[in-house]
């Protein structure tokens, strides 16, 4: 693989683990984390919710700007960027727009949500709470996400395995 993956899916499915352990398996590759442009805002921060506008959206637009750019500049200077981030619904279609690099793939993790809900539960950081449950985020998933790049059911594979996955079927990765 060369050019940019984007790794996504909801929160647990094992982006984060998976996009680093794919990015040591390439032989040049820079993983880039998403939220960790949220995390840059240090002052006037709005966290994203179910259906939020205004300030949150336009942030969260931001954020994928920038990760976007980020993975195009690791891929022109000859890394295979891997993105991780939780990328759903339509903004998966607007997200693989902005990336400029070709090749582009897109790969959704997508455990069952009682797999997603066990694994938060056994973490030492939380995401879910609030308005954001496994549920809801499963949803979002399932039935608003567009079934484009490769779609992997994870659950009871070890991160091993699905870079294995990953590896074995680049093609229907493939976006563009």
């Amino acid at each position: 693989m060369d050019g940019v993956v984007l790794v996504t899916g909801v929160m647990a499915a094992g982006k984060s683990t998976v996009a680093q352990r794919l990015a040591e398996a390439l032989p040049r590759a820079a993983h880039v984390r998403g939220d960790a442009f949220r995390r840059m805002i240090v002052s006037g921060r709005v966290e994203y919710a179910p259906g939020a506008g205004g300030e949150a959206a336009a942030q969260l637009a931001l954020r994928h700007r920038l990760s976007a750019a980020t993975a195009d500049g690791y891929a022109a200077a000859g890394f295979t960027a891997v993105v991780q981030d939780v990328v759903l619904g339509a903004y998966l279609r607007t997200y693989t727009g902005l990336v400029r690099t070709r090749p582009l793939y897109v790969v959704v993790l997508a455990p069952a949500a009682a797999e997603v809900a066990a694994r938060e539960a056994g973490r030492a950081k939380t995401g879910y709470g609030g308005e954001w449950t496994v549920a809801a985020l499963d949803e979002e998933l399932r039935l608003r996400t567009p079934r484009i790049g490769l779609w992997l059911d994870t659950s009871g594979w070890t991160p091993e395995e699905t870079v294995e996955a990953i590896l074995a079927d680049t093609q229907r990765a493939r976006v563009a």
